[in-house]
């Protein structure tokens, strides 16, 4: 719901609560879409056929919009787009050139970071061959109630244009108008019962560059469109996933997040679990959640925990049955046996999942994404243990939303056994 003051916000699936190097510019973890002071939407109007005049005029006008389909080397169709003044335009995509509302990059999965840090580095950024498109999508809002908004592929670059090449997807509709699809496309699923506790995962589509709703092509590229679904709406709700191949943006809206814990509920959840004072089973010392910003240097009161039982500890190089000597530097992630039950299993600080947005209630952080760490409510890791993210370009896999990390285990979270203080 675009609103004028406070509109919906598209958060970026993997940035727990920023950026690496900062929330800075048009390149942040998070952005909220508010009302213009002028409306700047815009709406298909003419159709030109053709190398005609009026078609080459419509391309190179700079205050025209306008999409571009190539046929053939003798054939273009060009629709003009004109002003509309009920609707706000607001774009996404990898480019830093004016038109782009909302800059995003590749993320990389927490276990390929260096030191463990949240995101990429900038080199790491920049060796790193994107398949996010420059102009990747558009989301037009109403500028009045209900405040609608609906997502679109492709986004008009710095003179107004949209072209869709020889080589893209793209077919006559029956009403005789054009369409098309981008590149690598853009995946939006919608959760069923929203983005509450009873959330459940949808179905991933594609949206088309004139919002009409597809099922999947065979590949993410693939020539071949899929199958129109028309009971299917490209209308954003709260809690839609939009995929631009890449990188995943989870869209919510000011009702939403008025539902949702804020950033000051999760530190006060913070506070009352370290209140607990839980303990060490093994060297007896309190334990501590750090400040909800992740650090490259973990403190030496940072809980681990055995992904396997869920047993809770503090650092120790201790491994059970003389396997690990007791100097060693524990490797994060390395199997070890837990001293509390003997099961052997990954061995992990962990981490306090921060980017309050992603969370589907209230509840205290009792769970724990494995293999990462990342510690959330019971009923948000069981809703994101069950989304298939897209990864690549065929394959989909359940991520920790805190860094996008691929889920391992029977379930992909397990439920944290903390133990009190002895006096």
């Amino acid at each position: 719901c675009h609103l004028p003051d406070q509109g919906p916000s598209p958060s970026i699936s993997q940035y727990n609560g920023s950026l690496p190097n900062g929330d800075r510019g048009r390149r942040k973890s998070r952005f909220a879409l508010c009302r213009r002071p002028k409306a700047s939407g815009v709406k298909p109007s003419t159709v030109h056929v053709a190398c005609t005049p009026q078609a080459a005029k419509a391309i190179s006008n700079k205050d025209q919009h306008s999409i571009s389909y190539t046929l053939s080397r003798a054939q273009t169709v060009v629709v003009e787009y004109t002003h509309d003044g009920n609707t706000d335009m607001f774009q996404i995509g990898r480019s830093t050139e004016s038109p782009i509302d909302f800059v995003v990059t590749d993320t990389v999965p927490g276990s390929q970071q260096s030191h463990g840090g949240e995101g990429q580095t900038q080199t790491q950024t920049q060796s790193i061959q994107s398949t996010i498109s420059r102009f990747a999508c558009r989301i037009i809002c109403q500028r009045s109630p209900p405040y609608t908004a609906h997502i679109y592929a492709a986004g008009f670059d710095s003179s107004k244009n949209i072209f869709l090449g020889e080589k893209a997807a793209k077919w006559r509709t029956q009403e005789g108008q054009m369409d098309g699809l981008t590149t690598n496309g853009v995946l939006v699923m919608h959760p069923r019962h929203g983005f509450t506790q009873d959330s459940k995962p949808g179905v991933w589509r594609e949206i088309s560059v004139c919002g009409n709703v597809f099922t999947l092509r065979e590949t993410r590229s693939a020539q071949q469109r899929g199958k129109m679904v028309e009971s299917e709406s490209q209308e954003l709700v709260d809690g839609s996933l939009i995929d631009l191949c890449g990188a995943t943006l989870l869209w919510r809206t000011a009702e939403g997040l008025s539902r949702t814990p804020t950033v000051k509920h999760l530190e006060a959840l913070r506070q009352e679990l370290n209140a607990g004072r839980p303990q060490c089973p093994v060297g007896f010392n309190t334990l501590a959640f750090p400040s909800l910003r992740r650090k490259e240097i973990l403190d030496e009161k940072q809980p681990w925990a055995y992904l396997r039982c869920g047993h809770v500890h503090g650092y120790h190089a201790w491994g059970g049955q003389g396997r690990e000597p007791e100097d060693e530097v524990v490797e994060v992630g390395r199997e070890r046996e837990c001293p509390m039950c003997r099961t052997r299993g990954p061995y992990v600080p962990l981490w306090l999942g921060c980017e309050a947005g992603f969370y589907l209630d209230a509840a205290p952080p009792t769970h724990a994404f494995s293999p990462c760490g990342h510690v959330c409510s019971e009923k948000t890791a069981a809703f994101w243990s069950q989304i298939p993210l897209p990864h690549g370009t065929h394959t989909f896999h359940a991520a920790c939303p805190f860094c996008v990390q691929q889920l391992a285990g029977e379930s992909g979270y397990l439920r944290l056994i903390f133990q009190g203080p002895l006096d």
